[in-house]
């Protein structure tokens, strides 16, 4: 007889060698359905066979987990030649690999390529979990308000390159740690068992060669989802050089794939990481984008075939750890938006966290604001239709600090403006400061049955702050910025509070020194 007990809950087990069934006997609290919803653990030695089981539940290790509820509902399921062991409860996790998590947490902080995905994995009957679309991944916000987690790690911080700009390169002297693949599946299940996270986001320093490491990253994503039925969210980072045969299969786990490139200009890639080059890192990227239209077509031909890497790829550049312009990494990233499987470029300021290595530049704080501005230019050439040129040329190289992007573009072409809220198409809305895509939508729709105004306007989210020197209406019109002048209005625009202000009605004339 074995028997374990804790709180309400009772659960005995017996076999014996008449009867090789296991009899369960659960006391349930009366006041609540929590025994239900409790894991329990089994243990079993040499399965002989399985009845009215499903095949979700088939062990394929030494133990597996089930719910209690499904426990008693199939409890004469297992016929057992020896004994079983029933405990209700995961075990505390060993402090060994609590204290590998946190070194290897830290490692993995600097990654960036990391937020919502928008894939869409259902709940199944005996799978773990669910991964629901337009959900926020790792401490970012849904559209609801939600925040959501994501277990973030690194497989191992040992790495046999040494990049100026990393943190885990070979020669910082720093704690390093190494996850196995089934410490690191453990820990993801147990975390997810108890709402810790929503899934998990994968990544590692290259040991011995970039198919080794990518092989481990394989096998992590594989006993997720085979072995433990594992349904959330995986996002892999493909090790730059990998094959194609590792990257191929890595889709079929992982919703989400990514390669960072790093740095923009090849050149200046050499400089920081001699022992890496774009080739290694476009390579993988195109393994993903044929990968993800092979699996495209399949599925059109076959309803059941699985899906590669359902959420696209994406990848990452520093900002200001090199010369390069914002032209050269605003370029580089429409170009790899030209791609049909590119759902995401992430910017990451630098952060100097290797001071001593003459090749970098002497910063005393990450260029915060710079990524800031090459976020709202990228989400300008997304949803925006505006084209790389049009936000930053041989004339402008680099984004204005002062203003956001498309504001800049604005001053920079008044000749535009202003623009009839009520006649103008819709691609020309989108180019007014305080207008976004929404309010654009909006407007269409709402001005076929009667003319806006500016309350009207108000109402519907716009930034009037902004719009107002660009825009014209059926009512009295407010100073343009063609009366105003473009830059009286850049100074009414990026006046800080605290200041003395002037008043707005005050007509200002602009002077020109003569040389």
């Amino acid at each position: 007889m074995i028997s374990t007990k804790r709180k309400s809950v009772l659960v005995k087990a017996r076999t014996s060698a008449m009867n090789p069934f296991i009899h369960l006997n659960v006391k349930k609290n009366p006041t609540g359905n929590r025994w239900k919803r409790m894991l329990v653990k089994v243990f079993f030695s040499d399965v002989c066979s399985l009845q009215r089981m499903p095949l979700t539940f088939f062990p394929r290790a030494s133990s597996f987990f089930i719910y209690m509820s499904d426990l008693v509902r199939y409890q004469p399921a297992f016929r057992l030649k020896s004994y079983i062991c029933v405990c209700n409860q995961i075990g505390s996790m060993n402090e060994n690999v609590l204290t590998k998590l946190k070194i290897l947490a830290e490692s993995a902080k600097y990654d960036v390529s990391c937020a919502s995905s928008g894939t869409v994995r259902s709940n199944k009957p005996g799978m773990l979990g669910n991964t629901v679309g337009g959900w926020g991944i790792c401490h970012s916000f849904a559209e609801d308000g939600r925040c959501i987690s994501l277990l973030k790690v690194m497989l191992t911080n040992y790495c046999i390159y040494d990049c100026a700009y990393c943190i885990n390169r070979r020669s910082n002297d720093l704690p390093r740690a190494t996850l196995s693949v089934s410490e690191l599946v453990e820990l993801t299940i147990e975390f997810y068992r108890r709402n810790y996270i929503e899934g998990l986001f994968l990544s590692s320093g290259v040991v011995r060669s970039p198919d080794y490491t990518m092989e481990r990253l394989v096998r992590v994503a594989k006993d997720l989802r085979q072995v433990h039925r594992f349904n959330g969210y995986i996002h892999l980072k493909s090790i730059p050089g990998a094959s194609r045969e590792l990257v191929n299969e890595a889709g079929l786990y992982a919703d989400r794939l990514s390669v960072n490139v790093e740095i923009p200009k090849e050149e200046n890639l050499k400089l920081l990481a001699p022992e890496k080059d774009h080739k290694s890192v476009f390579a993988p990227m195109k393994y993903i984008q044929q990968g993800v239209l092979e699996s495209k077509e399949e599925r059109q031909k076959f309803r059941h075939a699985p899906r590669f890497a359902p959420a696209g790829q994406s990848t990452q550049m520093i900002v200001g750890a090199t010369p390069d312009s914002d032209k050269d990494i605003l370029r580089l990233s429409s170009a790899l938006y030209q791609r049909p499987t590119m759902k995401r470029v992430y910017y990451s300021g630098f952060i100097p966290v290797n001071e001593y290595d003459n090749r970098l530049p002497a910063l005393k704080q990450p260029p915060l604001v710079r990524e800031n501005r090459l976020y709202q230019a990228d989400w300008l050439l997304r949803f925006y239709q505006f084209k790389v040129d049009e936000i930053v040329n041989d004339t402008y190289p680099d984004l204005d600090l002062e203003v956001d992007p498309k504001l800049g573009w604005a001053l920079r072409h008044p000749e535009q403006f202003p623009v009839d809220i009520n006649k103008a198409d819709y691609e020309m809305l989108l180019r007014v400061p305080g207008i976004g895509v929404k309010s654009a939508k909006l407007i269409v729709v709402s001005r076929r049955y009667s003319r806006l105004g500016t309350e009207q306007l108000k109402k519907m989210g716009i930034v009037m702050k902004k719009a107002q020197y660009f825009i014209s209406c059926h009512e009295l019109p407010v100073r343009t910025i063609n009366e105003v002048s473009p830059e009286a209005v850049r100074q009414i625009l990026t006046r800080k509070a605290g200041r003395k202000k002037t008043d707005d009605r005050q007509l200002i004339l602009q002077f020109r020194e003569e040389s």
